[in-house]
């Protein structure tokens, strides 16, 4: 049943989640490439894809729409005010590093937008910068994927009862510590 539903919507869910999520996403995605689920070529196609039309989607929201509140909430994020820093620097530079820099995804494409970057300078550079990046994790989550998976099983079984008795721990104490400020 589960892997039927990965191989029929795996490529949609690599594509999707290529724009939305990021490399969770395409890691995961190469573990169902070596999996079988998904080939390979077609994984990085929708990846690329995926992460490139997002981009483009942010970019010509921001430039066209930047007074709808779903785009300026955007612009109020503290990673907002770093892309523009960066971009207002080296712009063709930073098209092509925005995806490697944690935090920077959903911003940048919007900062982007709002600058005075041209869209025949961020087109072509969107598109190779996510031809670079989203195979990249595609094939880590290919190669390295499931040595990844079975080293946090083996760590989740190991560490199970220690991490209970913390977890614990830390409640039993938040509860002490709310007792105690409480008027009596």
């Amino acid at each position: 049943m589960i892997e039927s539903l990965l191989a029929r919507y795996g490529l949609l869910a690599i594509f999707l989640g290529a724009g939305i999520e990021g490399e969770a996403v395409l890691l995961s995605g190469g573990v169902l490439v070596s999996k079988g689920f998904v080939p390979l070529w077609a994984a990085m196609i929708a990846a690329t894809l995926g992460s490139a039309m997002i981009d483009q989607l942010w970019f010509w929201s921001a430039r066209f729409l930047s007074h709808k509140p779903w785009v300026a909430k955007q612009t109020h994020k503290p990673a907002f005010a770093h892309a523009l820093h960066f971009l207002e620097r080296h712009p063709k530079a930073f098209i092509m590093a925005f995806r490697f820099i944690y935090g920077m995804r959903t911003v940048s494409p919007i900062a982007l937008g709002m600058s005075t970057v041209r869209a025949r300078v961020f087109v072509p550079l969107n598109f190779l910068a996510a031809a670079i990046w989203a195979p990249l994790f595609i094939w880590l989550g290919y190669r390295y994927g499931e040595e990844a998976i079975a080293t946090v099983r083996r760590f989740a079984a190991q560490h199970v009862i220690g991490l209970v008795v913390g977890v614990a721990f830390i409640v039993a104490v938040a509860l002490f510590a709310q007792w105690r400020r409480k008027p009596r």
